[in-house]
């Protein structure tokens, strides 16, 4: 029976998650302090430790260090509030498994407290290597890679994608930056896993980056860290990503995002290969791999501005192009069973596969988001299915009612081509699309905005090239209809 040591200073939580835990098999010991919590870790070994960020006498990131000094195998998943994850992401960094947000949902946290658990004790550890930083008192501060093993991540087996493999072990041995290219979810990170996994650096850290999901004001802050008293609120020295990915792979996806300042300062570390931290008057020297992403074409947005033209061509010393699973169906339900059996896993349940009308529709359905919506398609399937197969009513409304479109141009048409009329030109953008299609048209080509832009309504209202205002006016249209919008 697995032991969990939970510390949190709210006694409430503690009692739930005792009550919940100990219902699905566990041991559980509850701590209010971090101080009563390493007096009884000194005697006593976890086998997992769940921990409030914020403590009264402590917090997550000095009780991690704690931790991993006295047990370093031993996981530690940090509990975090929405205003913390930036905190969180950082504590992560330094070696915390995960970490889960509150409101705490069941689902969610039982599966990280499984996945961390079998890790740990089916790999020792081994299968993320760590490496070491200084923190700003000169003390070790473990970083480790995410795993990359195939219960992670895996590649297809079509022709366009044994194409990426060849250009994987061709690149992967040498220091070249590589611009990876491909649509929302297509798998570029397990790309940029793999380069960083068949590379000499694969023992170092890997650090994944989500540009777009960075704010301007903190940007540099969370790439290049930050001096103490650098700005308001900066309380504390911080270690920047870059610093931290030392030695290892830094993966920036979605880079286009980044501001035209930010670029700036990048550039100087791809070409000096050093940096300084906000506020800092001291350059770092770095040895750092730089694989990047993007959806969007950079030489496009170099031309127009939006991205710097000698930052391009200092990254542009390899690129690979992603298709999108719908330009690749030998894939499809290759990566679809491989989800089942992750989610399978997930949820202790045993689905042997997909009913002959469930692949038909996997097959003949425009996969907006990828993998991404795949995985996330299979996942809800299995947690509704209550037979050995997935049926067709497991399936959400967006699938089960597409209509297949015919289109004048190739099967390999780009996302902004789908949800048009018979007769509409590959090259005719969504804003032409909306005004020239009849209502129930319409609704395909919202419906395609609305996922390439993972539902957030405005960035779909921009690619309508319409407001926000409209759409909402439309998609309420469609209910008085009887169109599911």
């Amino acid at each position: 029976m697995s032991k969990i040591l939970v510390i949190d200073d709210d006694n409430d939580m503690c009692l739930l998650l005792n009550r919940f835990l100990t219902r699905h098999g566990y041991e559980v010991v509850t701590m209010n302090s971090g101080k009563t919590a390493m007096e009884w870790m000194k005697k006593n070994q976890p086998d997992l430790v769940l921990c409030d960020f914020r403590l009264e006498d402590t917090t997550g990131a000095e009780l991690l260090l704690k931790v991993n000094d006295l047990y370093p195998a031993t996981p530690v998943i940090i509990i975090t509030g929405y205003s913390d994850v930036k905190d969180a992401v950082e504590v992560m960094k330094m070696g915390a498994y995960d970490y889960v947000t509150k409101p705490l949902f069941p689902d969610e946290i039982l599966l990280t407290i499984k996945k961390a658990l079998s890790e740990n004790a089916s790999s020792n550890d081994t299968a993320r290597p760590s490496s070491s930083v200084n923190d700003k008192n000169g003390a070790s501060v473990r970083t480790k890679s995410k795993p990359t093993g195939s219960d992670q991540y895996i590649l297809g087996e079509s022709a366009e994608y044994l194409n990426i493999l060849k250009q994987i072990e061709l690149v992967a041995p040498t220091n070249y930056s590589v611009i990876i290219y491909g649509e929302s979810g297509s798998g570029k990170e397990a790309i940029a896993q793999q380069i960083h996994s068949k590379s000499k650096r694969s023992g170092k850290p890997f650090v994944a980056i989500d540009c777009g999901a960075l704010s301007k004001e903190l940007a540099g802050s969370e790439l290049f860290g930050h001096e103490k008293g650098a700005f308001t609120g900066a309380l504390n020295q911080k270690i920047g990503s870059f610093e931290i990915a030392n030695e290892g792979t830094i993966f920036l996806d979605e880079i286009a995002n980044l501001s035209y300042d930010i670029q700036v300062s990048l550039l100087r570390v791809v070409q000096e290969r050093k940096m300084r931290r906000v506020g800092g008057v001291k350059d770092i020297e770095l040895d750092v791999r730089i694989i990047i992403a993007s959806n969007e074409k950079l030489w496009d947005s170099a031309r127009t501005g939006k991205f710097r033209e000698d930052l391009y061509h200092r990254f542009n010393e390899f690129s690979i192009e992603v298709p999108p699973i719908r330009e690749r169906k030998q894939d499809i339900l290759l990566f679809a069973n491989h989800f089942l059996n992750l989610t399978n896993l997930e949820l202790e349940k045993n689905v042997l596969g997909f009913s002959k009308e469930v692949k038909d529709i996997f097959l003949n359905y425009i996969w907006y988001g990828n993998l991404r919506e795949l995985k996330n398609v299979v996942k809800r399937a299995t947690l509704l299915t209550d037979s050995d197969y997935i049926e067709v009513k497991s399936l959400p409304f967006e699938i089960t009612n597409f209509k297949k479109l015919q289109f004048d141009t190739p099967a390999t048409t780009h996302v902004e081509n789908v949800g048009g009329m018979s007769n509409t030109s590959a090259s005719v953008s969504y804003e032409n699309k909306l005004r020239t299609a009849n209502l129930d048209a319409e609704y395909e080509v919202i419906l395609g905005a609305l996922k390439q832009a993972n539902f957030n309504k405005s960035k779909a209202a921009k690619l309508l090239n319409i407001d926000r205002k409209t759409l909402y006016n439309k998609m309420k249209q469609f209910k008085e209809f009887n169109i599911e919008g």
